[in-house]
Parts: C-alpha cells; sequence; structure tokens
C-alpha cells in the first residue's frame, strides 16, 4: 500500500494533511440540515443503529414521538448526537423518519454517497464529532448541528471517490466474508458446548442408567431415580429497592450476571438514570432474569451483589447446589421452558408470565451427582470454551484491521488510484440480532441552530 505523492496541511487537525488534489470543506458548506416534522404514519420509522439506517426492528425500544419525528430521504446522512451512541450513523437508503435526537444531512453537492457512508462512519470523524460534544455528564454529551457544522471533511475528486468506494466495497467484502465465516463457527462451537450443558443435566454422567418418562413429551427420558419439582417450589420473588450505592449489574445472554462497566460507553446503549434508589437489588446467590428476554437465556445467578434495572425479576432459590442449580437452569432445555412460559405480540418483546413459569418442572439429580456434574462441565468445555476465545480474538483483529483500512483511506492516507477491481461478491456486515436503537431513552426538544 503507498501513500500519495504529494500532501498539503489543512486547517482541521483530525485531518493533519490530505493529498494536495483534495479539497477540505466544513460541513456546513458541503451539507444542509433537514429539519422537517413529520409523522410516522407518513413515512415509516428508521432506526439510527452501529449497523446504519434501517427499517425498525419489532424489538427496538419505541419512543412516543410518531407525529414528531424528523423526515429523512434517501441519500442523507443521518447521526445519533448523544454520545453513549458513539457509531450509530450513516447514510440512508431509504425515505423515512427518525426520532429527534438525530441530526439529519442532506448533501448540497454531487458526493458519491458511498464515500460519504464510508468517511462519516470512519473512526477518525466519530472521535472529531463526538469531540464537540456538551452536556452536564460526558456520557450524555450532545453534539449541535451548530458545531458539528464547523467540522472539516476532505473532499475528493468525484472520479476518486468511485475509486475509494470500489476499492473499499471489495477489501471490505472479503473482511466481512472472513468474519462471517469466524463467526458461525463461533455459532457451532457454542451449540456443541450448550449440548454438552444440556445432556449432562437432563441424562446425567452415566449413559447406561436406567430411565423413565420425564412426563414432558418434548423433553423425554430422564434417568430413572432423579426427581423432578416445579419452580415454584424453589424460587421465591424478592423485591428490595432503595441501594443505589451498591454496583450495577447487566444480565447478559452468554454469561448471565456480570458488574456492568459503567465507563464503558461504547457497551452502554441503555440509558442509566442519575436517581438508582428505584433499581432492584440483587443479592449473591440469587437468581436475576430479563423478563423480556427469559425466552433467549438472559437469566443466572448472581456472583455478585448489585443493582438492576426495575425491569427485572429476582428471585431467592432454595436449593442446595446454586453452581448445578445455575448451569442447570441456562441449559438448553430450560430456556426453551421459559420461551414457552413467555407471551407477547412481537417475539422482540415477549414478557415471561410469572404464573406459566412457576409451572416449569425442574428435574432433581441425587446431590452426589449434582457435584459430580458441576465438575465435569468445566473440564468437558475447556475445548470448546479455547476455540470460541481464539476465534472471538480473530474475529476482532479483523474488525480492527477493517475499521483502520477504511480510516486510513477515506482520509487520503492510503492511494488507491492505481488498483484494478477485480470482479467479487460484495458481502454486507452482518447487523447485530438486536437493534441497538435507543429512541425511547431520553429524547430532546428540536434545539440545534442552522
Amino acid at each position: 500500500m503507498k501513500a500519495y505523492s504529494e500532501y498539503c496541511r489543512v486547517d482541521a487537525e483530525w485531518l493533519g494533511s490530505l493529498p494536495s488534489q483534495w479539497d477540505c470543506k466544513k460541513i456546513g458548506a458541503l451539507f444542509s440540515q433537514r429539519k422537517e416534522k413529520v409523522s410516522d404514519k407518513d413515512f415509516a420509522p428508521l432506526s439510527v443503529t452501529k449497523n446504519g439506517i434501517l427499517p425498525q426492528l419489532s424489538n427496538a425500544a419505541k419512543s412516543n414521538d410518531g407525529d414528531n419525528r424528523k423526515l429523512v430521504r434517501a441519500g442523507d446522512f443521518v447521526i445519533n448526537s448523544r454520545s453513549d451512541r458513539k457509531g450509530s450513523c450513516g447514510v440512508s437508503s431509504l425515505d423515512g423518519s427518525v426520532s429527534l435526537i438525530n441530526i439529519v444531512l442532506e448533501p448540497r453537492q454531487d458526493w458519491n454517497s458511498r464515500y460519504v457512508h464510508y468517511l462519516l462512519r470512519s473512526q477518525p470523524f466519530s472521535e472529531e464529532y463526538y469531540h464537540y460534544g456538551r452536556g452536564i455528564v460526558a456520557d450524555l454529551w450532545t453534539t449541535r448541528y451548530s458545531e458539528m457544522k464547523n467540522i472539516y471533511l476532505p473532499v475528493p475528486p468525484r472520479s476518486e471517490q468511485d475509486q475509494i468506494v470500489r476499492y473499499l466495497d471489495w477489501q471490505v467484502s472479503k473482511i466481512n466474508k472472513l468474519i462471517a465465516a469466524k463467526k458461525k463457527g463461533i455459532a457451532r462451537i457454542t451449540e456443541l458446548k450448550k449440548t454438552v450443558v444440556n445432556e449432562a443435566v437432563t441424562h446425567g454422567l452415566n449413559p447406561n442408567v436406567p430411565m423413565k418418562f420425564s412426563g414432558v413429551d418434548w423433553l423425554g427420558d430422564i434417568p430413572a431415580h432423579w426427581k423432578t419439582t416445579k419452580l415454584r417450589q424453589i424460587l421465591h420473588p424478592f423485591s428490595e429497592k432503595n441501594h443505589p450505592e451498591l454496583p450495577l449489574l447487566s444480565v447478559v445472554r452468554e454469561q448471565g450476571v456480570i458488574v456492568r462497566d459503567v465507563e464503558d460507553k461504547e457497551s452502554n446503549h441503555n440509558f442509566i438514570p442519575d436517581d438508582l434508589s428505584g433499581y432492584k437489588m440483587v443479592k449473591k446467590g440469587q437468581l436475576a432474569m430479563n423478563k423480556m428476554k427469559a425466552w433467549q437465556g438472559s437469566y443466572g445467578i448472581s456472583d455478585y451483589t448489585g443493582i438492576l434495572s426495575p425491569a427485572y425479576f429476582i428471585f431467592d432459590v432454595d436449593f442446595e447446589n446454586l453452581e448445578y442449580f445455575h448451569y442447570a437452569i441456562r441449559s438448553k432445555v430450560y430456556v426453551n421452558f421459559f420461551a414457552q412460559a413467555s407471551d407477547g405480540i412481537r417475539v422482540g418483546q415477549w414478557d415471561l408470565s410469572i404464573p406459566k413459569m412457576k409451572e416449569i418442572p425442574f428435574i432433581v439429580p441425587p446431590e452426589d451427582e449434582q457435584k459430580a456434574i458441576v465438575e465435569y462441565i468445566p473440564k468437558a468445555c475447556a475445548k470448546y470454551d479455547a476455540a470460541i476465545s481464539r476465534l472471538t480474538q480473530e474475529v476482532l483483529l479483523l474488525e480492527e484491521f477493517k475499521t483502520r483500512l477504511i480510516s486510513d483511506v477515506v482520509t487520503g492516507q492510503i492511494d488507491v488510484r492505481g488498483i484494478e477491481i477485480p470482479d467479487y461478491e460484495y458481502v454486507e456486515e452482518e447487523s447485530d440480532e438486536e437493534s441497538d436503537d435507543m429512541e425511547g431513552a431520553d429524547e430532546e426538544a428540536e434545539e440545534q441552530e442552522e
């Protein structure tokens, strides 16, 4: 990869130097702000996500602003102005509407919209954009258009924009294909790991013991000497608030209950209120459950004492071996049970029914077998954990390489003009399963200046 032969300094610190034939102009000269208010009845709602501008997903957080939204036209650039939503932006390929927290920009000149998409989603621009933010607390800084319009952007000749897009589409496709393959590998290995756990907690470690019908058709047979009980005999609702001094916890699908890193703004998609007195306390050894995502496996025995959103269920657990209970309740068979005990109009917003949950059967092996299973599972899963860790690291490295490549090319650090682009299959970046559009969180009024 080679640099351009000649560069010149520009007035933008975030750019430093640009190829001598490139221009450099303020956003205000290149775009106009679109501020027209519309209803989502006339213009379909769009989600502003880290994967770009998408039709609003069924499980996206919704606001009550249906008749008070911003118009978006295909070709507009849309960016979420909040610092805790860093990276949520893109050029829209659709007409639609977005919440007022977003800034919508209409191009004033003949840009290659894909070049704009790459440039304004690049890491250097993102850092520069949110550098202009202001607010009461750092993680809720908002960048207004009055500041944004003064940011300088590189403007290559149109022919170079086109070549940059051709080159990046080609290279990014190759990287996306590798990432997708590795993520599929992670998914396959994760399923194998889940199968090991599921087999242990439903059939035990001895394949030669007599079996009996469990009483549940799709669960099948269990060891004849094992017992079953109902979750209502084990789980007892617990609710205690007014402990804002305790650490903030999260419940995630793959790990269960974890300590929430409140300093990690990239991962904190959900709004954290200033007053945490309404949050529920969870003690070490209690079961914490996301009632809307129990059907996905978002629950577990907590190793920590802390606080969780009031939307969570907390239970005292009347079971001696909590480590075994944690493995068993998070196994595939119980995730399926919780799915059956959840109701809702949309799959993404299913709500767990406590009366139905209480009737879920729980399989109870003898205490000595519980201990043996707890010792067996980590050893049996070690090879899977190692493979998942390796593939996850490889995905991170590929993502870092893609981010750096895009940044270097769109800012003119790499000259791609003479590179011949072969025929290839374009591969999109995989979208996350869940929308990261938080339109329902802390909407602000239209107060940005031209």
